[in-house]
């Protein structure tokens, strides 16, 4: 999530509009990214901006207990847990087990352990049932964890092994540190020093995966700078060179008889154009030969990159020059424009390495019972900002009762790429939604409505087309690479799942999303 752009947004609409309604949102908005940055006290000062008759009022309230449970006031948060903990979770972001988890956290710590096991045990159950796999490693961590404080080891250790078990199935490095270092402690309480040892070494790896994830993209940006700097030291040696020639030339032409100065010239001409034909040519030869073994992928990616960065760049000489002449209203458009080349070089990247995942099959695949509401409302929630900046009028009516057999990972990226899509290809005050069609025996049916640009059908047949060709963009204002409807469609086919797609130019686009049902579900 992008918090710093939340911020920027909604300190926008603040400055522009007085509706109260739309001024709760956006200090809604401004308190939870604050909070996802850490910065509590900004995040509740925004907070205590909102109304009572806000529709999320439940949400801000749950927010004021993790504020006071992350400030260590721990009876301030019962507080706040205890007036929402009955709530219909159903209209709100918040989950009724995260708020029993909270609570049960909260008695932990003010030493009131009895009700501390009866919370943390009804949120471990709940989980248990949804088969919310990192919700349920965090209850069998706080179960164990009050029991070991206890000194009931043989009530803790069943719990520390359940969560480190679980945790070889999740992605998140700090729940898998988390369930090792625990595992560690257990065993040399144990006196058993070489298990721990070995538990302590793998907690000490996905420390180490951890660090290196962060320092990706500090050595993808040396990389581009070593590259620059490489290729100024080319364009240096060119221009000596051409100084070098230039020269010669000049000697040339002083030292030759008059007479002869117009076919001297013409010659010196002609030989130089067939010299620099040949060295052409034998340059194109060796790129065509070069460029026939690279992945198609790696031209596109750096031709949307190099124009993403150029834009950037004359975007960034205009903001000096509006800079200087304070002309702020510019500026402000400036800034946008420059968040939305980001946004799509971020969302590009994004997809490039999900692809490459999936084409070297190096990504983590795991395929459950997905109650496919829950989905769609966690992704639908990041993009509401962009809706409603647009003015989209946005309606989701998925069905509650759909459960699919899907992989979570691939399909919120498979949701996201094509909401992503109608917001882009929606224009002003235009709609879109999000609904389910009457499921059959063996799928479940997603669709995803927009009234924007739409396509003709010689387009809609292209990109249904079981082919690997990237799709070609339709409308040169608007940034694509065809990268995520080659990513979704292999997603789709990967959980055994359907695409379909209908739409009219100028009218909009309908696509249909076959997923397997979970025929067990209960």
């Amino acid at each position: 999530m992008e918090w710093d752009s939340t911020l920027v947004y909604s300190m926008k609409q603040l400055s522009k509009r007085n509706v109260v309604e739309l001024k709760d949102y956006c200090h809604y908005f401004r308190g939870v990214s604050f909070l996802r940055k850490k910065l509590f006290k900004e995040a509740k000062n925004e907070l205590g901006f909102i109304s009572k008759n806000f529709a999320f009022y439940y949400n801000v309230i749950f927010y004021f207990g993790e504020i006071a449970l992350q400030k260590n006031e721990f009876e301030l948060a019962l507080k706040y847990f205890n007036f929402i903990k009955d709530a219909n979770e159903k209209q709100y972001f918040f989950k009724r087990n995260a708020v029993l988890q909270d609570i049960g956290l909260c008695y932990l710590h003010l030493k009131k352990f009895h009700k501390a096991e009866e919370y943390l045990f009804k949120n471990s159950k709940l989980n248990e049932i949804e088969k919310d796999t990192l919700a349920l490693i965090e209850s069998y961590l706080s179960l164990a964890n009050l029991y070991y404080i206890q000194y009931k080891d043989n009530q803790a250790i069943p719990y520390f092994e359940k969560a480190y078990h679980l945790s070889k199935r999740v992605k998140s490095f700090d729940l898998k540190r988390a369930a090792a270092k625990n595992m560690a402690a257990v065993e040399e309480n144990r006196k058993n020093f070489p298990l721990a040892l070995t538990y302590r070494k793998e907690y000490e790896a996905w420390k180490d995966s951890l660090n290196d994830q962060n320092k990706v993209w500090a050595i993808a940006d040396l990389e581009k700078k070593f590259a620059i700097k490489q290729k100024q030291k080319e364009v240096n040696v060119l221009a000596a060179e051409n100084k070098a020639k230039i020269a010669e030339r000049n000697g040339f032409l002083i030292s030759s008889v008059l007479l002869f100065v117009l076919l001297g010239t013409g010659v010196y001409f002609y030989r130089q154009k067939i010299r620099n034909n040949k060295i052409i040519l034998a340059q194109k030869n060796e790129l065509d030969e070069l460029n026939a073994t690279k992945d198609k992928l790696f031209s596109i990616v750096s031709h949307d990159l190099r124009s993403s960065v150029n834009a950037l760049k004359t975007s960034n000489g205009k903001l000096i020059q509006n800079l200087e002449s304070k002309n702020y209203a510019e500026l402000d458009v400036l800034l946008h424009k420059n968040s939305s080349i980001a946004s799509g070089a971020y969302n590009l990247l994004d997809n490039l390495l999900n692809w490459a995942l999936l084409q070297t099959q190096q990504g983590y695949f795991y395929r459950e019972s997905l109650h496919l509401i829950r989905i769609v409302e966690h992704v639908e929630y990041n993009y509401k900002p962009l809706m409603l900046n647009k003015n989209i009028d946005f309606k989701s009516s998925v069905s509650a009762s759909d459960y699919v057999f899907a992989d979570m990972d691939s399909l919120k990226i498979i949701i996201r790429n094509f909401l992503d899509n109608a917001i882009k290809f929606s224009k002003e005050n235009g709609k879109i939604s999000i609904y389910s069609r009457p499921a059959s025996e063996d799928f479940c049916y997603l669709v995803i409505e927009d009234t924007g640009l739409g396509m003709n059908e010689a387009t809609r047949k292209e990109l249904l087309k079981e082919t690997v060709l990237l799709s070609k963009k339709q409308n040169d204002d608007i940034v694509g690479t065809g990268l995520g409807m080659q990513l979704c469609k292999s997603l789709i086919r990967k959980n055994e799942g359907k695409l379909d797609i209908e739409s009219e130019e100028n009218v909009g686009t309908r696509i249909i999303i076959a997923l397997p049902k979970f025929k067990n579900h209960g």
